[in-house]
Order: structure tokens, then sequence, then C-alpha cells
């Protein structure tokens, strides 16, 4: 099962360093189910995963112009201060409904980005800088949310740079990495002064999605923008569905998810051809023969 895990992580590396988000949505299960660590362990690990995987992927997408450091500092210390305050109002509110909301807010990221704006230009001297109140106030609206539901940062970081701060889609999931990082070391030290870590096992989960990140990081620069951005919706749309089968019902999640299969695939043979029913939504061009 260590093989298998380690195995994964790489997997897991490769969507933060090609999405900038997937992280703890996608390493707390793995290490609550596959390495067969309690909830808390497993929460505790993936910070620390998930944030040095960000921080080494930030490097790689810096050194190819895909950050904005102002941003991503800015964005992540109010994102620190809102994820606390989120945290403390969490307890007021019964889990399962957090869970549930937050699946809901993660369909309706989803399809913004699905109809998403055109991408900008892709090299970060050409974007200008964002508003400092802006990205402050954006931050700690994503942190706040964050804090309430405990995971998704960057589900979250990513559609409020790209759709709301207007950066391109490959500079979004650069800078994001920075802000991801912050909010998993801070988290990380709550979590250290009452759980106690498998450090062996995490410094090897930790190599495993470092080097899935650098992976991931260089495809960035292959993929077209566009793509990542629709690409970045459906699997957000699909990850919601994982949440929906968890905490409403096993049944309602496998709709969710083969709704959202069908729809993909609908998509994407949209763009292959000129009858489309799909073009009555929004304008889907037809791929080069």
């Amino acid at each position: 099962m260590i093989a298998l895990t380690v195995s994964l992580a790489v997997l897991v590396g490769v969507t933060l360093g090609l999405l900038g988000g997937g992280g703890s949505i996608l390493t707390v299960p793995l290490l609550a189910y596959v390495a067969g660590m309690d909830a808390k362990e497993a929460i505790a690990t993936s910070l620390l995963v998930v944030g040095v995987t960000s921080a080494v992927g930030a490097i790689s997408h810096a050194r190819a112009g895909r950050v904005q450091w102002r941003t991503g500092i800015l964005f992540g210390a109010a994102g620190m201060v809102g994820a606390y305050a989120g945290g403390l109002f969490s307890r007021f509110i019964p889990g399962g409904i957090l869970l549930l909301a937050f699946a809901a807010m993660m369909i309706a990221t989803a399809v913004a980005m699905l109809r998403g704006r055109k991408n900008k230009a892709a090299t970060g001297s050409a974007v200008p800088a964002m508003p400092v109140g802006k990205i402050l106030l954006d931050g700690v609206v994503v942190g706040l949310v964050t804090g309430l539901v405990g995971a998704g940062g960057g589900f979250l970081v990513v559609p409020a740079l790209a759709l709301l701060g207007g950066l391109p889609m490959p500079i979004a999931v650069g800078t994001s990495l920075i802000v991801i990082a912050m909010k998993s070391f801070a988290g990380l030290g709550g979590y250290l002064s009452s759980v106690q870590i498998d450090w062996r096992l995490a410094a090897m989960v930790t190599g495993a999605a470092v080097v899935g990140s650098l992976i991931g990081g260089r495809l960035t620069s292959k993929v077209d923008p566009d793509t990542l951005r629709k690409g970045f919706g459906w699997f957000v749309l699909l990850m919601s569905s994982v949440i929906i089968a968890q905490e409403l019902h096993p049944a309602v999640g496998g709709a969710v998810a083969v709704l959202t299969l069908v729809a993909a695939g609908t998509a994407y043979a949209c763009t292959r051809t000129t009858r489309c029913p799909l073009r009555r939504w929004r304008r889907i061009p037809i791929a080069a023969a």
C-alpha cells in the first residue's frame, strides 16, 4: 500500500502543477483510504505534502514567467486571515451542510470556468497587476470559505485569480501555488500542536508529489490556455460529484458524475462538428482538421 500511495502521490503533484488545484481534495482521501491514516493525521500530512509541492511548483512556474508574486503574496496573506475566521465560524455549522455547500460552490465555479472569458496574454510581464484592495478583498473572501469547508484552496483561488482578477489561466495557476503554499503551512502549524505525523511516509509522499508537480509545471506551457481552463472546469465538476455521493447519496453523486462525463463528451464532440445544440449556450469553435 505504501508503494501505491507514493505512486498515486505523483498524480496529485501533476494535478497541482498543471491545474493549480486539487491537492487537498485528492491527497486527504489518498492518505486516509489508501495509506490508512486517521482523518486528522491525513489532513495534517496533506497540508505538508500540498504546501511543499505547491512551493516547489511555484518556483517552476516563476522561472517560466507565470507567477505574479505581489498578487500571490498579498492574496495568500489575506487568505490566511480569512481562513482563520472561517475556522472559528465553522464550529457553528454542521459539517455535512458545509460540504454540500462547498459542492454547490464547486459546481458554480466549474460552470463559470467553462463559460469564462477569453484568456489574455500568457506572460506575466504583459498582465497588469491587480489593485491591492481587490486582492485583499478576494483573498479574505476565498480564505473565509476555505476555512469554513476545510479544503479546496486551489479550487477557489484559481477561479478567483482568473475570473475576478482577470489573470490568464497559466498565470492564475502559477500564482495560486503561492497562495496554497502559504495557507497550507499556516494550517500545518496549527495541526502539529495536537497531531503526530509519520514523517517517513510523509517525506516519501511529498517527494513523489514534488516530482509530479514539476511534470505538471512543464505540461502547462504545452497546453492551450483555453483548453486548460475548460479542463479545470470539468475536473472541478467531477470532483463535486464525489462530495455529493458521500454527503447526500451515492446515487445522486453517481448521476452528477455521469452527467458531467456526458456533457464533457458532448462538448468535445461539438468541437468536431458544425451541428451542435450547445452552440446556443455558448459559441464553441470547431477544431481545425
